[in-house]
């Protein structure tokens, strides 16, 4: 049996701990069981509930289901049932009847983790979402009532990411945090994944011979990401990430796309990670994830920096 060692912090700066620990060949039928033990998870957030969902359908894959120990932290275990991860988790996991189901969608919760299998989820999602965000942007984060529209767009497009480019079903989680130590103030994290074809995948029979010996993942997100590229010809299309990227700048946030072996992101000046990234782990589908932080009096109406909100750019 293989064991997978989470971290106590589970979020998109620690996933890749997750993920480097997966046995080899798992994704094409490794048959070697996998136990995740999260017993000393202290934090999480939903990009890492969300990768944890991923890594264990990922090491299912080789046929018996991966076996999931739960936070020892009686305050984390009922955070993740508030935001659904057990009742998504049961098909996913052997957790040997320790469900933790109780105080499922807390009023607390932004949007607890959802399946988007159809564009009927998407609807839904977008439905679901308005009430919660009209009193978490305004009251928490201080954005303006027209921000409720143009975050339920952003939920919208993400998810329909899924639907076009992935051939698969995913996930969305959406949640509002105190960022008092990294940023200082509060954040709303908004994390969308599924374990589909990728970027690399989406884009190849249009884009891997322009690309030549470049072409890969980090390529396909330049590409899809920086030049709104997409598979389908129709005019117009993807233009949905080129939205995404502009909003979020506009909000002072960071828009983060990981795929294959690379992630490429718009870095905003609070932030001091690398625009892109490659030579990771190599993962299934597509990950994003995306921070909104609170406005604050000296930001003014522009809190982004650039026309995108941050640096991601061609190396």
């Amino acid at each position: 049996m293989k064991i997978v060692t989470v971290p106590s912090s589970l979020e998109e700066r620690t996933f890749d701990q997750v993920v480097q620990q997966l046995p080899p060949g798992d994704a094409s039928g490794a048959s070697e069981r996998v136990l995740f033990d999260a017993r000393k998870l202290r934090w999480v957030d939903p990009y890492g509930m969300l990768g944890l969902l991923a890594a264990g359908q990922v090491a299912g894959r080789g046929g018996e289901r991966p076996l999931l120990q739960l936070p020892e932290s009686s305050e984390v275990g009922s955070y993740l049932a508030r935001m659904g991860f057990m009742r998504q988790a049961e098909p996913i996991f052997d957790t040997h009847g320790a469900t933790r189901r109780a105080q499922e969608g807390g009023s607390d919760v932004l949007l607890e983790i959802t399946p988007v299998n159809s564009h009927g989820d998407v609807h839904e999602v977008v439905e679901r979402v308005q009430g919660a965000a009209t009193v978490i942007l305004a009251r928490q984060l201080q954005y303006p009532a027209s921000a409720v529209v143009q975050f339920s767009v952003i939920l919208s497009e993400v998810c329909q990411n899924i639907l076009e480019h992935a051939d698969a079903g995913g996930w969305v989680a959406a949640q509002t945090y105190n960022w008092a130590q990294r940023l200082g103030r509060k954040v709303a994290v908004i994390a969308v994944m599924d374990l589909g074809i990728g970027f690399r995948g989406s884009l190849a029979s249009g884009q891997a011979a322009r690309w030549g010996e470049r072409w890969g993942d980090a390529a396909a997100l330049e590409a899809a990401f920086l030049h709104g590229i997409t598979r389908f010809p129709d005019p117009g299309r993807g233009q949905g990430l080129q939205q995404i990227r502009k909003q979020v700048g506009r909000w002072g946030g960071r828009f983060s796309i990981r795929s294959g072996t690379a992630e490429i992101a718009d870095i905003p000046g609070w932030d001091d990670t690398p625009p892109l990234q490659s030579g990771l782990p190599p993962f299934p589908g597509s990950q994003i994830c995306i921070v909104l932080p609170e406005r604050v009096e000296t930001e003014g109406n522009a809190p982004a920096a650039g026309p995108a909100g941050g640096r991601a750019r061609r190396p």
